[in-house]
């Protein structure tokens, strides 16, 4: 792929903006990830002393995602990934979990941070049966992701597209729906949505500090209603318990009780 980044080299760590706070890189940091800047630290470090509980909401937030991909794997026998807004590589990434359960999966992941693009090779590492690859490209070029894409992926058979966290980063709601629709599209029946995003209307310290973090300059990323989130589903068949709060997604049987946090999402199966 002549956009796949597989050789990250000295013009991306030029493109690297380490004077201004990522949101990519201040969710690494979050993870207890070592991919950031003074800059993301100090302006994670701000968020956290008004919203302590954003650390919940991303450890959460991978968690739910890799529940996710082991249902996906294990229950749905979907064996390619779609990964769009993947971020910088932490733990339990799509293809670790994927493949441990099925080596034969296929993941490709999107992303348009030149600091992901540098790490493109730590995303790159496949079982030999299986393969991932690394595309750099915007959620907002949906043609360009899926003509990227079809050159890894069989896109006539089922395939699971993930948008963790994501959507948040489009600020127009019907733009967002046009985005899920274009993708789910192009994919055959029997393919799974699957998507997670911070909500608006359950916490408003949260709020609070999402909308001074937006107004600071950095990448704004913006909250949508439980209702919202759900309606990115309309026309699938929501695989219970629904949308909810993504500690409830189908805990582990060892978790402690999950706790409602205001992230949402759900996974969806294409009739």
């Amino acid at each position: 792929m002549s956009d796949s980044a597989t050789t990250p080299g000295s013009s991306v760590h030029q493109k690297i903006d380490t004077s201004v706070p990522h949101s990519a890189r201040i969710w690494n940091y979050w993870l207890g990830g070592k991919d950031n800047y003074p800059v993301d630290e100090e302006a994670g470090d701000a968020y956290t002393a008004v919203f302590p509980g954003i650390v919940t909401i991303a450890r959460s937030s991978r968690a739910f995602l890799r529940r996710n991909i082991t249902y996906l794997v294990s229950e749905a026998g979907i064996r390619q990934f779609l990964d769009i807004g993947t971020g910088l590589p932490t733990a339990e990434n799509t293809h670790q979990v994927a493949q441990g359960i099925a080596p034969e999966s296929r993941i490709v992941y999107v992303d348009n941070d030149p600091m992901v693009l540098a790490h493109a090779r730590a995303l790159l590492y496949s079982t030999s049966e299986g393969a991932t690859a690394y595309i750099d490209a915007d959620v907002l070029d949906p043609d360009r992701i899926l003509a990227a894409a079809a050159e890894t992926l069989d896109l006539s058979t089922p395939t699971a597209l993930i948008l963790s966290n994501i959507l948040g980063h489009v600020s127009d709601y019907e733009q967002g729906r046009e985005l899920v629709t274009r993708l789910m599209g192009a994919l055959p029946s029997g393919s799974y949505l699957s998507i997670n995003d911070g909500s608006r209307g359950v916490d408003p310290v949260f709020e609070a500090a999402q909308d001074a973090y937006n107004a600071s300059g950095a990448v704004p990323y913006n909250l949508r209603t439980v209702e919202d989130i759900t309606s990115f589903f309309d026309g699938l068949e929501l695989i219970e318990p629904g949308v909810v709060s993504v500690p409830l997604w189908r805990p582990d049987p060892s978790a402690t009780a999950p706790e409602i946090i205001a992230e949402h999402g759900g996974l969806a199966r294409k009739p």
